[in-house]
């Protein structure tokens, strides 16, 4: 568990410094808004990191083994990257701070491929609650460090020291995966060819095609009403509040109140299994954006700001390690890295489709009804859940993974 922790942090160390982290440094400089827009599109590989998936169920590399020799190369090859941007000038070396943005989303992709199908293949079907809370956990806490705790060093330090700090904290990573236990060696796919086609032919044969398309949809599906909400959040909330306000409070409030229903959520989900998890985190997660049609009716109100903000965190950390710990169930060990990639892809799809419409809805509507129309949005998903979850409420999840 306390490897777990401390992969997912690894895991989450990179994701700011190819964005947010990134922007500032070159907002800084000089860098035109036009540019460090299109720099967005440096993220990409997060999204299609389904692609070569197979590639790291296929192939086991020569040193610690065939989870942990990924994610520690990788670990290894990002800190190297984050060495190589802190000696690039981005107003001067603009195309080469491009090509090492797009080289460390790739990389830190892969460390997530593996890092997903490590925790995915170590754990016993009892651990999964517990497993899947703390790796969310470490993960989150890193986003905290590349952010609030970046954005301070760099008013301190400058940007290209604060990347050499992230680099050396990276490279102090592979320590842990060297100390970390590896999963039980299960022998790989025989080529590549079949590390594509073999992950589909098991999960279907083992679902059947009709739970296994309704699995599916409630993956799309499942955390649209949070997706939908958090695409809005930010224009909403910069009509009755600063920026300053909106990041401390967020910022603030909202890691600890996600620290704490992430943990809670762990905890609970090993107790009462994941169909009853999924059910009442999923309402609790919809009906959380509530908060955000009382805070458009109550207008500029920071208290009640501060009370949405932990309702909403709580519960959507709630949701998210009853969700991560579920996909995880559906992973066979074999083929692990290219399922659970696949399957979180689908996860995002919702939210990127129909999120691109939340500006049109929310000038169409106004705030209150948008934010109603969000909470409803998770009707669809929960109302698949009888379709492929035929096990009794809170079975251990042991049986919960026979079953599907």
């Amino acid at each position: 568990m306390a490897a777990l922790l401390f992969l997912g942090f690894s895991s989450g160390l990179p994701y700011n410094l190819t964005f947010d982290t990134l922007q500032a440094w070159m907002a800084g400089a000089g860098v035109t808004l036009t540019t460090i827009g299109l720099f967005s599109l440096a993220r990409l590989p997060y999204s299609l990191k389904f692609l070569w998936s197979p590639a790291v169920d296929r192939f086991t590399p020569p040193i610690f083994g065939r989870r942990r020799g990924w994610i520690a190369l990788m670990q290894l090859a990002v800190a190297l990257v984050l060495a190589a941007m802190a000696s690039v000038d981005p107003e001067g070396q603009l195309q080469v701070l491009a090509l090492l943005a797009v080289l460390l989303a790739l990389l830190s992709a892969t460390q997530d491929i593996a890092f997903d199908a490590y925790r995915t293949d170590i754990l016993d079907s009892q651990e999964l609650g517990t497993g899947a809370a703390l790796g969310v956990l470490g993960y989150r806490f890193a986003l905290l460090v590349t952010s609030a705790l970046a954005f301070r060093l760099a008013e301190w330090r400058s940007w290209p020291e604060v990347y050499l700090g992230m680099a050396a904290l990276m490279a102090g990573g592979v320590l842990i995966t060297l100390w970390s236990p590896e999963p039980r060696n299960l022998q790989p796919p025989p080529s590549l060819a079949e590390a594509v086609r073999l992950p589909l032919v098991e999960f279907f044969g083992r679902s059947g095609m009709g739970r296994g398309l309704a699995i599916l949809a409630f993956i799309v599906l499942y955390k649209l009403s949070d997706t939908l909400a958090a695409a809005m959040t930010v224009p909403f909330l910069k009509t009755l509040f600063s920026e300053g306000t909106i990041g401390d409070i967020r910022g603030g409030v909202g890691f600890m109140a996600t620290t704490i229903g992430v943990l809670a959520g762990g905890l609970l989900l090993n107790r009462f299994g994941i169909n009853r998890s999924l059910w009442v985190f999923g309402a609790l997660q919809a009906a959380s954006n509530l908060g955000y049609f009382l805070l458009a009716l109550a207008g500029k109100s920071p208290l009640l700001f501060a009370a949405v903000v932990t309702v909403e965190y709580g519960c959507a950390g709630l949701g998210t390690a009853a969700f991560v710990a579920f996909l995880m169930s559906l992973c066979d060990a074999r083929y692990s890295a290219t399922q659970y990639a696949l399957l979180s892809s689908l996860m995002a799809v919702g939210g990127i489709v129909l999120g691109s419409t939340t500006g049109l809805v929310a000038e169409a509507t106004g705030w209150p009804l948008f934010f109603v129309l969000t909470a409803v949005a998770a009707l669809p998903g929960l109302l698949l859940l009888p379709l492929f979850a035929p096990w009794k409420e809170g079975a251990p999840a042991a049986a919960i993974k026979s079953t599907l």
